[in-house]
């Protein structure tokens, strides 16, 4: 395994400076756009992950530990704002990758992780949850707050996370 780029925000070293983010992907090693997508239930529950660029993994209890840290995260963020109404994190920038997050009306978090200053992630958010919404949970077999194992939500998916990396 290499000591390369990792998904885990936890693991983030090194300042790269105010380079362009093409730059600073690249000097970094990393690919460009989409690197995951991750789907935490409202109780803190990571139900959907998978990553979307070769980049090293994390362990399963690794995965889950920061699925959890993350919904953790966001509703400190929400008690502890200043701001009146506010929903929580919505993006978290480091020198080698962008996390935007969404939060449904349910609770649902839906996130992405990408090569910093990544266009569009806000949309591509949207159009996970649609999928979601329309694979998912019209899926007659499929149990709330359980892991998502659905063939069309993934293809589909990874069909989105594809066309926004070819963009990138």
């Amino acid at each position: 395994s290499s000591t390369g780029a990792r998904t885990s925000w936890t693991r983030i070293a090194g300042r790269i400076g105010a380079v362009p983010h093409t730059m600073a992907a690249m000097v970094a090693g990393l690919p460009l756009g989409v690197y995951s997508v991750w789907i935490i239930n409202k109780s803190g529950g990571l139900i959907f992950q998978r990553n979307y660029a070769d980049i090293d993994t994390n362990d399963t209890n690794e995965t889950l530990r920061l699925a959890s840290i993350w919904h953790s995260l966001h509703a400190i963020s929400i008690q502890l704002s200043p701001v009146p109404g506010c929903t929580g994190i919505e993006l978290l920038e480091t020198d080698k990758f962008d996390l935007h997050c969404i939060q449904t009306l349910t609770g649902t978090k839906f996130f992405v992780t990408a090569s910093p200053k990544t266009i569009g992630l806000e949309h591509l958010l949207h159009t996970i949850y649609d999928l979601y919404s329309d694979f998912v949970m019209k899926n007659p077999f499929y149990e709330m707050e359980m892991p998502v194992r659905c063939e069309l939500f993934e293809h589909n998916l990874q069909s989105a996370c594809e066309m926004m990396n070819a963009k990138a």
